[in-house]
């Protein structure tokens, strides 16, 4: 079956939940896990180049620290669980593709996430990572919707 599954967090408690779950379900297949974290990239202009790099560089460490955050929450419910975990965490606007991009390079053979249920207009407006991974990555992606 599944041997090595990847799990993407945005910190939201939908997403701590489907991990929890996910590593649940990894320990029951002796899968292993990797968590991933994808922040935003930063795009600045103004005309001042000064005030750009300390923008920049506290927007850098305040992504990093929330990253670090919630990979520690994915590697603490593994330890827990007994299931092996890697964690990382990468800048791209486009979530989905750094998702896709992952699973790819980390050979992981299941992508395992959250949704967050938007529907309606709402879900055309805002989008859905888990929607854009479902419809273009070519490993299984298996959906956890909390009720």
């Amino acid at each position: 079956m599944f041997k090595h599954i990847l799990i993407p967090t945005d910190g939201s408690a939908m997403s701590k939940n489907a991990a929890r779950e996910c590593t649940a379900f990894a320990a029951k297949i002796g899968a292993k896990i990797t968590g991933i974290h994808v922040m935003p990239e930063i795009s600045l202009y103004a005309y001042e180049a000064e005030m750009l790099e300390d923008v920049r560089a506290k927007f850098s460490d305040e992504c990093v620290a929330s990253a670090n955050l919630y990979l520690a929450e994915i590697a603490a419910v593994a330890k827990e669980a007994g299931v092996t975990c890697d964690t990382y965490y990468v800048a791209s606007d486009y979530p989905y593709e750094a998702i896709i991009q992952a699973a790819q390079d980390k050979v992981c053979d299941l992508i395992a996430m959250a949704s967050h249920g938007r529907r309606g207009v709402k879900g055309l407006l805002l989008g859905s990572v888990t929607q854009k991974v479902l419809t273009h990555s070519r490993i299984p992606v298996l959906v956890y919707r909390s009720t």
